[in-house]
């Protein structure tokens, strides 16, 4: 994604992610809490001992929530990918297929030229490379990354601060790795229908007619064409983008900015 929009993304995706988990919370561990303590004698007291015996960041509840954070940037990245793929295909200024001079040109002429509709084409691939994928990406991170503290806690379950730094750094860049390596061949899938003419027949640019056509010009190894190249930068990326967060989170929150629920 352009480098400008970078932090428009992030900050969608952790924003997204932050308030489904509170809301997860709030409804549905909640809403399990009261059940449990509906079929437990004691009143009170049964309902709050209910509520602390639920699992608290469970995997099912990142895989939710990350689901939704990917689902709410689909609608940003989905455009913006769109335009950067169809400047990459072109041959430079005198091409033939040299159609934009750069991203607000290209977006002024796919809209005056396609509508909005033109402007989001991909979206539903986007959908299925987004939606499972941050799913994924949170789940993964959260376990590897407990995993970590609790290898290198102490008899007292401290963690140094070093540690924990290191645990969320190789938790991201690992869990930024294996979530491109689920998802890689999706990635081949959107950038074929975003790149196809303009004019091809809408039947063509089905998920599912792609796939084949692909693995039938290119074999099954095309749909992993480039992965080398993109886990290479996903590691760093994704190692950086997790302790950065906390940090910046963990300072906001000590100085009366914002604050975990």
């Amino acid at each position: 994604a352009p480098l400008c929009c970078a932090s428009v993304v992030n900050a969608i995706i952790f924003s997204a992610f932050g308030e489904s988990s509170r809301l997860w919370d709030e409804k549905v561990e909640r809403r399990a809490a009261l059940l449990a303590a509906a079929n437990t004698e004691g009143g009170g007291d049964a309902s709050a001992a209910a509520a602390a015996a639920l699992p608290r960041d469970s995997f099912g509840k990142t895989f939710a929530c990350g689901s939704i954070a990917g689902f709410a940037q689909s609608f940003i990245i989905c455009p913006m990918e769109h335009i950067k793929c169809r400047l990459q295909v072109q041959h430079g200024a005198g091409a033939a297929d040299s159609l934009y001079r750069g991203p607000f040109d290209a977006l002024y002429k796919i809209v005056t030229n396609h509508g909005i509709s033109g402007l989001f084409r991909g979206m539903c691939v986007t959908w299925w490379r987004e939606i499972p994928a941050f799913g994924l990406y949170f789940s993964t991170y959260d376990y590897i990354k407990d995993t970590g503290n609790r290898l290198f806690a102490n008899e007292n379950g401290e963690v140094k601060d070093w540690h924990a730094w290191g645990a969320s750094a190789f938790a991201g860049g690992t869990s930024g790795c294996f979530t491109w390596l689920v998802i890689y061949p999706f990635d081949i899938i959107k950038t074929t229908v975003q790149t196809a003419p303009w004019d091809a027949p809408r039947a063509d640019l089905k998920i599912v007619n792609i796939t084949r056509a692909l693995i039938r010009e290119n074999g099954w190894r095309f749909m992993f064409r480039g992965l080398g190249v993109t886990l290479m930068r996903a590691f760093p990326v994704n190692a950086t983008v997790f302790p950065v967060y906390e940090f910046t989170l963990d300072h906001l929150v000590s100085s009366g900015i914002g604050g975990r629920d």
